[in-house]
């Protein structure tokens, strides 16, 4: 399998390995099954008395003293005779819990001391994937400016569980989180782009950029309009991989830093900014996930990177611009700007046929006010796609939700002196005027747009407070049944 370091230095494109000082390095991957393991025994809160009527008087009196009663996340070490560390009893609570929370054995694993487990015992039905990779993504650190506690309890991988594909989905989302995490002052432009370009070297990918004023002069007006205020240049980064099957295309919104613009947001509003770039570390995040399963598709990924800034020439409300598909649009806020620099990519991804498109951004507030930040909301016309996509979140436990492209709408976007509003007034149906938006720039293609936060607000088994995947890993597993491979 091949590895992509994470954490990316500032402008030199180098990847820089993870390092800690006080811990052990962060793990992603099983533990050998060659290991000496401690058994685990994973316990609901229903099923201890069960357990305790075939363990030994001395057992079940160190279970009670403990006050282990199986809840969720908890944990009981067994000592044996000589002190040493004999079992370990973690709890996932009842259905409940099972059926409301996510990741309740990552919870138990964060708690354990330094070593190898292997599952000797679990609940009927439970699910042995969601568990594995809960547990390996309790082990995420993101580290590059302070030294944390790495996750050191490993698993090893239980029979029947694909140890190779769980440890690639950990791996695509530990670099989407890795992404956003990190400030504005490391992930600008240049440095979206060296990440990108590590990831496509990583695996053999094609990797062109067209940056600064090359923009204009190959058509990507909008993108180039939105950056150019900026210190550090625009740019569209391009990565192609695979020879052979369907093509999939993935579109990314790299918005590295959003200041509003000339309608500049508070400092409040600001404060998250960095994590705007979302919708690009998603999309990079999944191509790791795809390129390291080896899925025999073609891909592409577009990512517009770019700084919505202040400066003499930041664009003006009531701008007209021109976008690369020829359309028009009135500015009537420069905070809107994500969907901008998407219509150029947009307009690009279908000039060549392609057999899925998606697109993925945090780009707006009313998708938050909807549903919330643990939600990712999608907007597709396709019935079939959606149904996939449905059933592949409940699978893999990465909750999404169908938004309409309602076509009634439409009209809110058409502001009379140009083909189409940045920003209609209003307030009414944001996300979904905005999704309306990008569906003009993509002509006939099989479409999906995922209007995501892309952060996780406070923390949870296995999702630290920080920057998160969201849709990524049900997109993956749909993909077996959306492009037929």
């Amino acid at each position: 399998m091949t590895t992509l370091p994470f954490g990316f230095r500032t402008g030199d494109g180098l990847a820089r390995l993870r390092q800690t000082k006080k811990a052990a390095p962060m793990s992603l991957t099983f533990a050998d099954p060659s290991d000496v393991s401690v058994p685990l025994i994973i316990l609901g809160s229903g099923d201890l008395a069960a357990w305790q009527e075939h363990q030994p008087a001395e057992t079940v009196a160190w279970v009670k003293a403990n006050g282990f009663t199986g809840s969720a996340g908890a944990v009981c070490l067994l000592p044996a005779p000589d002190g040493t560390l004999s079992a370990a009893l973690a709890g996932v609570g009842g259905e409940k819990d099972r059926q409301r929370k996510r990741f309740i054995l990552a919870g138990a694993a964060a708690k354990l001391p330094a070593g190898a487990y292997r599952l000797d015992h679990w609940p009927d039905g439970m699910d042995l994937d969601e568990a594995c990779l809960g547990w390996l993504l309790a082990g995420y650190r993101f580290d590059r400016y302070k030294t944390g506690k790495a996750g050191s309890a490993r698993l090893v991988s239980p029979a029947g569980v694909d140890a190779a594909r769980l440890e690639t989905i950990a791996a695509g989302e530990a670099l989407a989180r890795d992404l956003i995490n990190t400030p504005a002052e490391d992930m600008g432009p240049p440095d979206l782009q060296a990440a990108a370009g590590a990831l496509a070297h990583a695996y053999g990918a094609g990797f062109t950029v067209i940056e600064g004023d090359d923009l204009l002069t190959r058509n990507f007006p909008l993108i180039h309009t939105v950056g150019r205020a900026a210190a550090r240049a625009p740019r569209l980064l391009e990565l192609n991989w695979g020879s052979a099957g369907p093509h999939l295309t993935l579109v990314g919104k790299g918005v590295c830093f959003d200041t509003g613009g000339l309608n500049l947001k508070p400092g409040g509003s600001m404060g998250l900014m960095k994590k705007d770039m979302g919708g690009a570390a998603n999309v990079l995040g999944l191509a790791r996930m795809i390129m390291g399963a080896d899925l025999p598709i073609r891909l592409r990924v577009l990512v517009p990177a770019v700084e919505n800034a202040v400066s003499g020439n930041a664009f003006r409300p009531g701008d007209i611009l021109t976008s690369r598909a020829g359309l028009t649009v009135e500015i009537n806020n420069t905070d809107a700007e994500g969907r901008l620099v998407l219509a150029d990519a947009l307009a690009l991804a279908t000039e060549t046929p392609t057999d899925l498109l998606v697109s993925m951004a945090t780009l707006t507030g009313a998708a938050r006010v909807a549903v919330g930040p643990d939600l990712a909301p999608y907007f597709t016309d396709d019935a079939g796609l959606s149904a996939a996509l449905d059933t592949s979140a409940a699978k893999v436990h990465d909750p999404v939700w169908r938004l309409p492209f309602w076509d009634p709408y439409d009209e809110m976007i058409e502001p009379g002196i140009a083909d189409l509003d940045n920003a209609p007034a209003g307030g009414f149906a944001g996300a979904i005027t905005a999704a309306l938006f990008l569906r003009r720039f993509t002509g006939s293609a099989r479409y999906v747009h995922f209007d995501i936060y892309g952060w996780q607000p406070k923390p949870a088994p296995a999702r630290p407070k920080g920057g998160v995947g969201q849709g990524i890993r049900a997109l993956f597993d749909a993909l077996s049944e959306l492009l037929d491979v």
